[in-house]
């Protein structure tokens, strides 16, 4: 669920952008309004609103309510687990004897080596 809204969320962010760029700016129209005589649109009336912003007011609610879902199911997480609370503890391992029982003893040579108490 939560990986689901994160892609929804870096969707809408990249369209946010975009929205906002692709817009004009409110002083883009300024060389036209001194030379065409409509000085009360300078900086003033906006007029009607026209589909991008509709569009980007529309996915600015739309991000923001993600972003406070997401921080809502963040915070609702169980308690994390440490990685150290899945490790076995294992016994340690009995050392291998000395000599193996099978192996042959060579005389005069194996008088020179000690060897191991048995367990």
């Amino acid at each position: 669920m939560q990986s689901i809204l994160m892609v929804a969320h870096l969707l809408m962010a990249f369209a946010l952008i975009g929205f906002i760029l692709l817009q004009q700016g409110r002083g883009a129209d300024t060389g036209a309004a001194f030379g065409s005589g409509a000085s009360t649109t300078v900086f003033g009336a906006r007029g009607s609103a026209t589909f991008l912003s509709r569009a980007t007011a529309v996915l600015a609610i739309l991000f923001f309510a993600n972003s406070l879902l997401l921080a809502h199911l963040s915070s609702r997480r169980v308690e994390s687990r440490s990685l150290m609370e899945d490790v076995v503890v294992e016994s340690p391992v009995a050392p291998a004897p000395a000599v193996p029982a099978d192996v042959p003893s060579i005389p005069g040579r194996d008088a020179d080596v000690p060897v191991a108490p048995a367990p």
